[in-house]
């Protein structure tokens, strides 16, 4: 199975930064140009880009319209976006404008109809973000828990033709505690939709042991690489060993 690496770009008020936890209130800021950001992930050699609209996530619409604009001028890698996507009209704007996939997050818990059909309309763009806490999915920014397990909401998309599965652990993301390995490979093991692990990757092991697993896809790669705990080659080298 290839092991695809998303470095992410996770936006509020325009600037890249980085959340603990996903709490607002803990972002550390670390560029004020999210398109050179994009330009430099690229010329690292990263093929995918994973862009978070952190501010559109809580206001369940987008409010980094024009930081995505520019990220999408800044590079040519395909870019996956999510945060406040929650009707069609809105993916089919994202999608006219270069995203080449949507992340459907608390609209896949709390509108599952309307996800699964946009996976359907919208075969290969769409994915399914299922943030977790102690295994229960979170929503709204990760601000509420629901009561649905990640593993049957991961389940119940089986057969609506998604992208991947983003599964991200929340109390890991942006602790640079290390990844989720056990409950992400467990995912993984028992859907035949890709899984993407998402929260905590702290260094090479964590992508090794992610590869190792054999049900993993890929990560997206947050904190390390800004804080420079993780090289661009180191990461990719690891994820192309065999």
């Amino acid at each position: 199975m290839a092991f695809t690496l998303y470095p992410a770009i996770d936006l509020k008020g325009g600037k890249v930064v980085r959340l603990k936890r996903g709490d607002m209130d803990q972002a550390t800021t670390y560029a004020d140009d999210p398109g050179a950001q994009a330009a430099a992930f690229a010329a690292q050699g990263f093929d995918w880009l994973h862009v978070v609209d952190l501010d559109g996530a809580f206001a369940g619409k987008p409010a980094n319209v024009e930081a995505v604009a520019r990220i999408l001028a800044g590079t040519k890698a395909p870019v996956q976006l999510g945060g406040g996507i929650r009707d069609m009209a809105t993916i089919e704007a994202w999608l006219r404008q270069g995203i080449a996939r949507v992340i459907l997050g608390s609209a896949a818990v709390k509108n599952p109809a309307f996800a699964k059909e946009a996976c359907r309309a919208f075969p290969g763009q769409v994915a399914v973000g299922i943030d977790a806490r102690d295994g229960m999915v979170a929503t709204e920014g990760w601000a509420e828990t629901s009561d649905v397990s990640a593993l049957d909401l991961a389940l119940s998309f089986e057969d609506a033709g998604a992208a991947a599965i983003i599964h991200t652990d929340i109390d890991r993301d942006g602790m640079l505690g290390g990844v989720n390995v056990a409950a992400t490979a467990a995912l993984g093991a028992r859907l035949s939709t890709p899984v993407i692990a998402s929260g905590g990757v702290a260094g090479v092991e964590d992508i090794v042991a992610l590869k190792a697993a054999g049900s993993v896809a890929g990560t997206i790669i947050g904190r390390a690489l800004y804080d420079g705990r993780l090289s661009a080659p180191d990461a990719i080298a690891a994820a192309a060993r065999a």
